[in-house]
């Protein structure tokens, strides 16, 4: 279960976002280009793809041919644009679309065509393995009922969970079922952007260099403890809301100023190495660009108002344990 305050948190900030909302065309348009070349590249690159970020942006939108990369890497940069673009067309021109298996199956289409064309949009016939993984993928006669199984779970649970715990159990269902030869990573991925992305949230981006951690919070909610690939879920939302307020909100104030958490702690009483455990156990905000996470003053001082809060509470509640004694 993710922790309330980073839910709370995260509905805080969206709401930020409604209220600026109708943003300007520009400032839309270079958002828009800027979470769909991070997320085609990212995506990819996690399942393997060779291409750099700059590549991904030569090969889409310059239509280069990157010399000492294969064939499939550019198709994929290639195909996983027009998947974006369809997601993007999904959410802004059809309000009313249905959740449902074609829908999955379109996505991977879009995913994998000219790559493996005859299981394009087809779910697999056989069994498979899953390298690296303890994960076994249920028997290919399982997947058409697990899959209608898994679009009923999601209409049953839209309004009783948190959009974003409902996004990311729903991504880790798909990956687990692992229902296609092939791209079923990308199409999770992108499945989880579109849930929340109709629920007004930004396109969320899984980092390459979180792959590992990624995968080690998919793993155990194979096992049945489904508290990690919630909160990375969830991190992964706040990151995604943090850079579209930064790109609308004025940074005039210093105490909002997004910094490395090396450069928040020369001015605490913290090391940065315990800022980072704040921020990984969800309790300082923050979000992560590259390999380096980033905080405000501001953050910090509302952790440890909280904190202070807290104790005393605690003390509170002692005090009135004492009473009862005596």
């Amino acid at each position: 279960m993710i922790q309330k305050a980073i839910l709370k948190r995260i509905d805080q900030k969206l709401q930020l976002i409604q209220a600026k909302r109708p943003l300007s065309a520009q400032l839309v348009k270079k958002l828009k280009e800027q979470f769909s070349f991070d997320l085609i590249y990212n995506s990819n690159a996690i399942e393997g793809n060779k291409l750099t970020l700059k590549e991904t942006y030569l090969v889409i939108n310059d239509g280069i041919t990157v010399k000492g990369k294969s064939l499939k890497d550019h198709l994929e940069a290639k195909n996983h644009n027009e998947a974006v673009h369809f997601l993007y067309d999904l959410v802004e021109h059809d309000k009313k679309h249905t959740i449902s298996e074609q829908l999955i199956r379109s996505l991977q289409h879009l995913i994998i065509k000219e790559i493996e064309d005859s299981d394009a949009g087809q779910y697999r016939q056989g069994n498979v393995l899953i390298t690296g993984s303890s994960h076994h993928p249920p028997d290919a006669f399982k997947i058409p009922k697990l899959m209608q199984d898994l679009i009923v779970w999601i209409k049953k649970n839209n309004r009783k969970l948190h959009s974003v715990q409902l996004a990311a159990l729903a991504h880790h269902k798909l990956v687990n079922i692992h229902p296609f030869t092939d791209g079923n990573g990308r199409t999770a991925r992108l499945f989880m952007n579109l849930l929340l992305m109709q629920k007004g949230y930004p396109m969320v981006v899984i980092l390459k260099n979180d792959r590992q951690k990624y995968y080690r919070a998919l793993e155990k909610a194979d096992k049945g403890s489904t508290d990690e690939i919630e909160k990375f879920v969830a991190q992964a939302v706040e990151r995604s809301i943090n850079i579209y307020l930064k790109a609308i909100e004025s940074t005039s104030n210093k105490n909002d100023q997004l910094v490395p958490l090396s450069t928040l702690s020369k001015n605490g009483s913290f090391s940065s190495k315990y800022l980072n455990l704040l921020v990984r156990a969800g309790k300082l905000e923050a979000h992560k660009e590259g390999r380096i996470w980033l905080s405000s003053k501001k953050a910090l001082d509302e952790y440890l108002a909280n904190r202070e809060r807290k104790r005393h509470q605690n003390e509170k509640k002692k005090s009135r344990t004492k009473t009862t004694k005596l």
